[in-house]
């Protein structure tokens, strides 16, 4: 496991910071290829990181922002994360920014998956920043713990794109980028706040099956470093 904490007074400090450390990223990736991807999480956790990321002067007509994961729900529902985004992430100078969606107004949540990861291809890889959360259980993206297809999300061997998931208590299918997808990006993030998740952090770093943590599959796993950003 390579995983790297940065600390901060509060949450207002780490959306600030993690802002400069992301808009660096994304501007060097405009700057050496002409282009830059990135894919972040949906929850409340990373609202005052997104209005503050939104502020960054970069060339946002040349960054493509994706989810991670999804929930199989037209853009507009409450429940979206794209409407998350979309209020968030979405406005000041990043309004000017591409959207990768991972919704799709396709007959099953199966069908939509097809659709985005044929899409995704022309981003390249890997991303230049993937930013994730994590779940009281554990979860990140939608590896949930007891997930119909985790096994197969989790797995290195399971191609880059975009597969469904189910789980007890998830509601809505889901669409989530594998394991795959997000590993390597150039910059990989973990964000999270509160003692509590704090504490789960580190059940997640002890001994036990990924299964169960299914976090345990990037701070074990990925190719790239993980950086967590965390706040009280």
């Amino acid at each position: 496991m390579s995983a790297r904490l940065h600390e901060f007074k509060d949450g207002a400090a780490l959306a600030e910071g993690l802002a400069d450390r992301v808009s660096g990223a994304l501007a060097d990736a405009v700057a050496s290829r002409d282009r830059a991807s990135i894919a972040v999480s949906g929850g409340s956790t990373p609202k005052a990181f997104f209005k503050a990321l939104s502020r960054r002067d970069i060339d946002w007509g040349k960054v493509t922002i994706t989810l991670v994961d999804e929930r199989f729900v037209p853009a507009d529902n409450p429940r979206s994360n794209h409407l998350l985004v979309a209020d968030n992430l979405l406005q000041d100078r990043a309004k000017a920014a591409n959207v990768l969606p991972l919704y799709r107004d396709a007959g099953s949540a199966e069908e939509a998956a097809r659709i985005v990861s044929a899409d995704a291809e022309a981003l390249g890889h890997p991303f230049d920043v993937v930013i994730l959360g994590m779940g009281t259980d554990g979860h990140t993206a939608s590896f949930f713990p007891g997930g119909s297809r985790l096994a197969e999300a989790i797995s290195a061997e399971t191609p880059r794109g975009v597969i469904t998931m189910e789980a007890e208590g998830a509601g809505e299918p889901r669409l989530t980028f594998t394991f795959a997808s997000l590993q390597d990006a150039r910059l990989l993030v973990l964000h999270i706040e509160g003692q509590g998740k704090k504490d789960v952090l580190a059940a997640a770093e002890a001994d036990g099956p990924e299964t169960d943590m299914p976090i345990r599959a990037i701070l074990r796993r990925a190719a790239t470093p993980v950086d967590i950003y965390w706040a009280p």
